[in-house]
């Protein structure tokens, strides 16, 4: 195995299957497993230092928010409400866990996800997992439903996130004290160091009856080629709606925009759905084509980031 997915699809063979078809388990962005009332979503993610972000860019409190806002992200894709969250850190002694739990904490309570309980451990280098749970009414929307005429939109520019990246290494060039003043940063930086997730846009992506939908964690062509790998479908893409500060590279490839990508069949819907939010972007089709990826009426090969194996 040399890659994430490759990992992912060899570990799924390994475990038991879900008990019917219903059910999501290993390969979406949040497992869904009937409940009482609806469907129970679990998820989550880890964020390690060095890895998902640079401390001599960002702030241990900007860590703590990417952790918590990129497992809301997963529910977020799911078309889902949050519910409650259990966090676990790894890392050296004398880590200041007190500026760690103050982005924790302060996206917990912007996103109205109460942190419950979690893990302490030391480790050599600072790794941060955040399971959260959520729930949906009705069935949640999975990568894998998209049909042969369906619409694709995204909810948001893509590449601030890479973009704010370029932006705070550039940064490191100029004098401490302006490399400090974080009133100072643009819209990008910001974006980079404290993604936000779209949840009110992936309910209303479900109430407009979403076939297909995920978040932008590794990059559109990556995470659109997801859809259509799981769909059984082709995709044309055009217009992308790129971040002002980002390359045409980074609204393609670059990652943690958390930005959702969805597929819908009735137009009207979606804009009754997403009425009174920012509207999202019709940005392609799907086709009866599963070989076909085109952007602008050229052939892409989906790229983005992964974890190698």
């Amino acid at each position: 195995m040399t890659g994430e997915f490759a990992a992912i699809e060899a570990l799924r063979s390994l475990l038991q299957p879900p008990p019917d078809t219903d059910q999501i388990w290993i390969g979406d962005d949040a497992a869904a497993v009937p409940a009482r009332s609806g469907w129970l979503l679990l998820a989550a993610d880890t964020v390690v230092a060095g890895v998902h972000a640079d401390l001599q860019l960002t702030g241990l409190d900007d860590l703590g928010w990417k952790a918590m806002t990129a497992s809301l992200s997963d529910i977020a894709a799911m078309g889902g409400d949050v519910g409650h969250a259990l966090v676990t850190v790894a890392g050296p002694p004398g880590t200041d866990l007190a500026r760690l739990y103050e982005g924790l904490s302060a996206a917990a309570r912007r996103y109205q996800c109460p942190i419950v309980g979690g893990d302490l451990t030391n480790a050599g280098d600072l790794v941060v997992t955040v399971a959260v749970t959520g729930h949906c009414a009705g069935p949640p929307v999975r990568r894998g439903g998209a049909r042969p005429g369906d619409l694709v939109w995204v909810s948001g520019t893509l590449g601030a996130s890479a973009a704010g990246l370029r932006l705070l290494r550039e940064r490191q060039a100029r004098p401490p004290a302006e490399i400090s003043d974080r009133a100072g940063w643009s819209r990008a930086e910001t974006a980079h160091a404290r993604p936000v997730p779209r949840l009110e846009a992936g309910r209303a992506a479900r109430a407009a009856g979403a076939t297909a939908m995920i978040d932008v964690s590794d990059g559109l062509s990556a995470d659109v080629g997801h859809i259509a790998a799981e769909s059984h479908v082709g995709v044309r893409l055009e217009s992308l709606p790129v971040d002002p500060a980002a390359t045409m590279e980074e609204a393609l490839t670059g990652g943690e925009d958390f930005a959702l990508v969805f597929c819908a069949a009735d137009a009207d819907r979606v804009e009754t759905a997403f009425s009174g939010l920012e509207p999202p972007v019709l940005i392609g089709r799907c086709t009866a084509d599963q070989s076909e990826r085109l952007l602008d009426g050229r052939a892409f090969t989906p790229s983005g980031w992964e974890h190698s194996w």
